[in-house]
Parts: C-alpha cells; sequence; structure tokens
C-alpha cells in the first residue's frame, strides 16, 4: 500500500513515523510547504518526497492522510475526495461549522471514504468503556465526567486561529460522549476564566473551561478542560450507571497524587504529552485507516461525525459568551 502524508509538523511526522512501521504500507510519498521539513522526513522515513499536495495525489497512492494546519482541510479534503482517493484528516473538518458543513455536502454520495481523526476512538481504555455501555452491563447511565487537562499552553500563534477551547481541545471530549454513549447532546451550559497565559484572553479565549452537556435521554454529561495542569496531561472519562461505575485513565501514569496518608496510587511517573497518552491509539486509529483504504471497513469516525462534535463546540462557545443555556437545534438554525 503506498500513502500520502500532507503536512509534516509534529503530528504529521509521528504519522509518518507511524505508517512506516506499518507491514501493509509499503511506501510514502510526503509533502509540506517548507521543502527541507519534506525532504528531511523523506530521508528519515524511506519515503519519495513531493513539492506539492497535487504532487502527492499524482503519485499513484491508496490513501492520503492531512496533518496541515487547520485552514487547509477542506481544500485538500476535497482534492482528495476528487481524485478518488480515501483521505484520514486530523480534527477539525474546518475552522468553523459552516465550511466543515460545506465539506460534508461537497463528500457525501461521492463514494469516496473520509475518515476523521479523533484519536480516542481508539483508545484501549475508553474503546473497552464504549463495550460496558453497549452491553448493558452499567445499567442506564446518568452521569458522564470527561476530562482534558493539557500541562502548559499551546503557542499563541495557535492559540490566534484555534476557534477556541472549546473547538480545539474540549472537541475531544464532545466527540468521546456522543461516541461512548451513543446519545446525542440537546443542550449546553459553559463556564470560563483565565487564570494565566495574559495571550488566551487577548485572543478572546478562556484557558480553563466546563461545560454541562443534557444528552437525549436525559444522562448529564460535565467536560473540564484547561490549559494549565502542571503535574501533566490528564485525560479521563467516567462512566456512572444504575448498576456500576467504570472510569478510562485510572492508571499508574495518571497525572493526579493523592491526599489520602499512605496511599501509594498512582505510582508512575505521569503523562506528559498527549502523544505518549495517545501513542498506541494513534497506530491504531492509523491501521485502521489502512484498512479503509483496503475497503475493508467504512469510515469509523465521518465527516458528519466531526460536524455533530462541532455543532456541540459552537453551543458552548455561544453559552459562554452569552451566559446562558443553548441548545443544539439553536445552533442548527443560526
Amino acid at each position: 500500500m503506498r500513502m500520502g502524508i500532507m503536512g509534516l509538523g509534529r503530528i504529521g511526522s509521528f504519522h509518518a513515523e507511524t505508517l512506516s512501521g506499518l507491514d501493509v504500507v509499503d511506501s510514502l510519498v510526503v509533502t509540506d510547504p517548507v521543502a527541507a521539513t519534506a525532504a528531511s522526513a523523506a530521508e528519515r522515513f524511506g519515503a519519495t518526497p513531493a513539492d506539492s499536495p497535487e504532487a502527492v495525489l499524482a503519485a499513484g497512492v491508496d490513501g492520503v492522510v492531512i496533518a496541515a494546519a487547520t485552514d487547509a482541510h477542506p481544500e485538500l479534503i476535497l482534492a482528495a475526495v476528487k481524485a478518488g482517493i480515501p483521505v484520514f484528516c486530523e480534527k477539525p473538518v474546518a475552522r468553523g461549522t459552516e465550511e466543515s458543513l460545506a465539506v460534508l455536502r461537497a463528500v457525501e454520495g461521492s463514494g469516496v471514504e473520509v475518515h476523521i481523526g479523533y484519536n480516542r476512538r481508539f483508545d484501549a481504555g475508553c474503546t473497552s468503556a464504549r463495550a460496558a455501555v453497549l452491553s448493558g452491563e452499567l445499567g442506564p447511565l446518568h452521569t458522564v465526567r470527561s476530562t482534558t487537562l493539557d500541562p502548559a499552553p499551546p503557542p499563541p500563534a495557535y492559540v490566534a486561529v484555534s476557534g477556541g477551547i472549546f473547538r480545539d481541545c474540549s472537541v475531544h471530549d464532545f466527540d468521546l460522549v456522543r461516541w461512548v454513549t451513543g446519545r446525542e447532546v440537546t443542550e449546553v451550559y459553559a463556564a470560563g476564566g483565565n487564570r494565566g497565559a495574559d495571550f488566551i484572553a487577548a485572543a478572546g479565549d478562556v484557558d480553563t473551561a466546563s461545560a454541562l452537556l443534557t444528552l437525549d435521554d436525559g444522562t448529564i454529561a460535565v467536560v473540564s478542560n484547561t490549559r494549565h495542569n502542571a503535574r501533566g496531561y490528564d485525560v479521563r472519562l467516567e462512566l456512572h450507571g444504575m448498576k456500576d461505575s467504570i472510569a478510562v485513565g485510572l492508571e499508574d501514569k495518571l497525572p493526579l497524587r493523592s491526599a489520602e496518608p499512605g496511599a501509594t496510587f498512582p505510582g508512575g511517573p505521569p503523562h506528559q504529552f498527549f502523544m505518549d497518552r495517545f501513542a498506541a491509539a494513534y497506530r491504531a486509529e492509523l491501521t485502521a485507516f489502512t484498512e479503509v483504504v483496503a475497503g475493508a471497513r467504512p469510515s469509523p469516525c465521518t465527516v458528519a461525525d466531526a460536524v455533530e462534535a462541532s455543532w456541540i463546540a459552537e453551543a458552548c462557545t455561544l453559552s459562554l459568551r452569552e451566559h446562558r443555556p443553548v441548545t443544539i437545534d439553536e445552533v442548527r438554525a443560526a
């Protein structure tokens, strides 16, 4: 299988390394706006450098991975679909929901699979949690808690174009809540504040946020996020049902220390970065994409899935700004 990669920054290079280690991938064709970056990656991974995305699509690739800047996602997705090449694109589909909807309309009925990268769907703990919900062993859910706490803020240039914490960070939690519970969000109420990093406030964003989500069966989900978790990168999910309760992320590298006298859990070095927390999930995600390319399975996370998570982010952004509950139907109609 010959795979193309567009964009070779931090995550693009990580994906190139992962793909180069998969048995089903015979060769890579890579490109980046900085030619020297493409040349360096080509040498490192034994890939063929290309001078443009168009050159990648014309190089006989079976599938393409898009890890370019968010602004480039819509154009690159549509170019791959037009060429009839299955495409994996890191989230989000686009900077805003309106542009994401335009991409959705363009790819619907194309017959070309598009896989949007929400890696937590491939984390072993998250997949086990979903299985527990689907099996009924937890009973009807009443409370869900999803947490993403970053150890430090992203660079100012990233924050300026990210679209805000709900669209950039919380959206992972929103997708996970939908996927694990199998339910849709109907209403949100969001709050946030700034405890540091003046450039985040200057960009009109918050560095710490919480969202209260009401699901269509009455389940309540609480999503918590911050850019300032000094102990490390903390991602957890709790599911509380009428029969049982389970948690994802309660392991030795959990970035949390107990205040209980004599407690020794967790005992390992805390996770410090999303790539170490989700290294196995990323590998499973790209392995799944090679199966999509081979025609062995449909996309496990479609553009339509990504748009649904985007609606929740839009509703939370509006709720934060106007200090009120917002329904998903309201933002859909706007």
